[in-house]
């Protein structure tokens, strides 16, 4: 059996941040209407340690590898959903709010300030994708 090896974020490059912070305003997303249809490529986070087996990735972060394995731990694409929190990358942030039609920030999102810490930029994005998700109840 191969050895799984961790995430190490003295050394390892995260294609998304792990944070706290992150986690809890995807939450809020999620409990704002956020829809998510699980499926290949997507991170999603374990608030509640339903999953047993232990992930790679620091704050019981897992990513979506092989859909299958989830509904054979998780029992259906609806209890996936249900249970985890998905953690949507940049880049399917900004497709996110594209598709709510949010077009006309779109180039204040694009700005890219290297001063800033990375993930505030997913941070923000977040956050426009909650107040739009608010908007619309």
């Amino acid at each position: 059996m191969i050895k799984p090896v961790k995430f190490d974020g003295k050394k390892d490059l995260a294609p998304i941040p792990f944070d706290e912070k992150v986690c809890q305003l995807a939450l809020k997303m999620k409990k704002s209407g956020l829809i998510w249809h699980p499926h290949v490529g997507c991170f999603a986070w374990d608030p509640d340690g339903i999953i047993s087996s232990e992930s790679p990735f620091p704050n019981r972060v897992y990513f979506v590898l092989s859909l299958p394995r989830f509904i054979d731990i998780l029992g259906s694409v609806g209890q996936i959903s249900e249970k985890l929190v998905w953690l949507p990358t940049w880049h399917q942030a900004r497709l996110l709010y594209q598709t709510m039609g949010m077009k006309a920030e779109q180039g204040a999102l694009l700005e890219c300030d290297l001063r800033r810490f990375p993930g505030d930029d997913l941070i923000h994005l977040y956050g426009r994708l909650i107040a739009a998700l608010e908007a619309k109840k």
